[in-house]
């Protein structure tokens, strides 16, 4: 099979996703990341998968075991977008500013998030220039009313 014709790959833009601020500890520092490819994968037990671009710092803190934390940005919320959106590199201060809660032993629980998730990696597998992460959900909870952010690209081959 060919490579995607123009029109497949704007098709491939219009899936809609959401906002997410994703949030791992590297090397025994907390950071954080905006993700838009996370999406609920299993019912039982409750699972999300996560797909992250390989070359991430994020990834080597997403080895099987590790927490995570799952933000739901909230409809109207450009300041996470902004912060996050930048990135963080290694060691970097990604929380500076920001209201944020620990729970058991996740990383941070971002206070302006629509939602959040604690999840557990329970798998990884190779997904073209991604990571797919599969993990196990164990915590969470709606810290707003309100609906989450939806995202839809104009192509189907960029954020």
């Amino acid at each position: 099979m060919g490579e995607a014709t123009d029109e497949a790959v704007a098709a491939l833009g219009r899936i809609p996703s959401g906002l997410f601020v994703l949030t791992v500890r590297v090397g025994g520092a907390d950071t954080g990341m905006l993700a838009s490819w996370v999406q609920q994968c299993s019912f039982d037990p409750p699972q999300v998968s996560v797909a992250l671009r390989k070359g991430r710092d994020v990834l080597d803190g997403l080895a099987d075991g590790a927490g995570f934390v799952v933000n739901v940005v909230p409809e109207g919320g450009k300041a996470l977008v902004g912060h996050f959106g930048k990135g963080f590199g290694p060691g970097e201060p990604a929380f500076d500013g920001l209201e944020v809660r620990r729970v058991g032993d996740f990383p941070p629980v971002v206070l302006a998030a629509h939602a959040w998730l604690g999840c557990r990696v329970v798998g990884r597998c190779d997904a073209g220039d991604h990571v797919l992460v599969v993990g196990r959900v164990e915590a969470g909870g709606v810290l707003a009313d309100g609906k989450p952010t939806v995202h839809v690209r104009k192509n189907g081959l960029r954020y």
